[in-house]
């Protein structure tokens, strides 16, 4: 079938990094030009893309700095505080660390033309991603059962997309439930509307519908994407993941985050910075203002779900208990 458009919501061509707006999708489908990487770099700060779109987004952004290092004295130089400028931009997911190290990476081994070693490096991050994420789409297809009804939370991106596949591979179908995430309502808007494009069994509820719809039996697996999984086997993710799956724990029904490698360099739930972003944020939905101007707002971006509330932590090599998630390196150092 045709990948819904989502999949493919960054491109980079001569004129710059061309970006689908999440903010307005699917209402709307606009694209965000940047022919900067320091507009790649707020772009990404604006929310212009999420989950996985920043990732895409940087690998371009890096083939933008070193298009503007040509002719500097040091290019490499300049590369490199480019790279650490798109990292800052969101720094509880890792992934914006993993693409600029694809492309420096390339860019350290070639003693040729800088723009095209990061062209080649960007390249071959992106595909790492997508083999990868097709991976991960089929060990969890193996763990969730046909029939299942599938709850979900924000936008797990090319891991959903890939797990819809990946059981329709094997002949199976699921329904699902989506969370509608507040406040970027990300479920709502990319989530639900993805899976409908793939003609899945799609049902939107609220936030606060969760732990009930947990408890009515319906549902057989909670399935989120992971911004980050620690070495202990705490889960971080989108806020909201935690209370669902405290839920999930409290009436049998597993719990799978979905990423593609725990994160060696973050040993435990603590050692990851959350990001808190404007409280105004959740103040308004979709532009319009749902509390009064006497109102101030609260936004942690982020929750650490503890390992015992985690089923398990499905991976590109398979799943893991949270207690067994050392084993993934068993197989020797996992690719950026």
């Amino acid at each position: 079938m045709t990948l819904p458009i989502l999949a493919e919501s960054v491109r980079l061509d001569d004129e710059g990094v061309h970006i689908l707006d999440r903010r307005v999708f699917p209402f709307a489908r606009e694209w965000v030009l940047c022919r900067t990487s320091e507009e790649v770099a707020v772009a990404i700060e604006d929310m212009v893309t999420q989950s996985s779109g920043p990732y895409f987004a940087a690998l371009g952004a890096m083939v933008l700095a070193a298009r503007e290092a040509s002719g500097l004295a040091d290019p490499r130089a300049y590369l490199r505080r480019a790279g650490e400028r798109i990292i800052a931009t969101r720094t509880t997911n890792n992934h914006l660390r993993k693409a600029v190290a694809a492309v420096l990476s390339e860019v350290d081994k070639s003693s040729g033309d800088l723009v095209e070693a990061a062209t080649t490096g960007a390249r071959a991050g992106d595909e790492l991603y997508r083999s990868r994420s097709r991976a991960l789409g089929e060990h969890t297809a193996e763990l969730v059962p046909d029939k299942a009804t599938v709850l979900t939370h924000c936008w797990a991106d090319l891991y959903l997309v890939d797990l819809v596949l990946a059981a329709r591979r094997h002949g199976k179908e699921f329904s699902f439930l989506c969370t509608e995430t507040r406040p970027y309502l990300q479920g709502a808007r990319l989530t639900a509307e993805t899976l409908a494009e793939m003609g899945a069994d799609t049902r939107l509820i609220t936030d606060g519908m969760g732990a009930a719809v947990l408890a009515s039996g319906e549902v057989g697996a909670l399935v989120t994407a992971a911004d980050r999984v620690a070495m202990d086997g705490h889960v971080v993710n989108k806020i909201g993941t935690l209370g669902l799956a405290v839920a999930a724990e409290a009436f049998g029904v597993p719990f799978y985050a979905m990423v593609q490698a725990p994160d060696q360099a973050t040993p435990t739930g603590a050692d990851v910075p959350i990001e808190y972003r404007d409280g105004d944020e959740v103040l308004s939905a979709l532009g319009h203002r749902v509390a009064s101007e006497r109102v101030r707002g609260h936004y942690p971006a982020f929750d650490v779900t503890p390992p015992r509330f985690v089923t398990a932590v499905v991976t590109d090599r398979g799943a893991f208990t949270p207690k067994r998630l050392h084993e993934y390196y068993a197989e020797g150092e996992a690719n950026q």
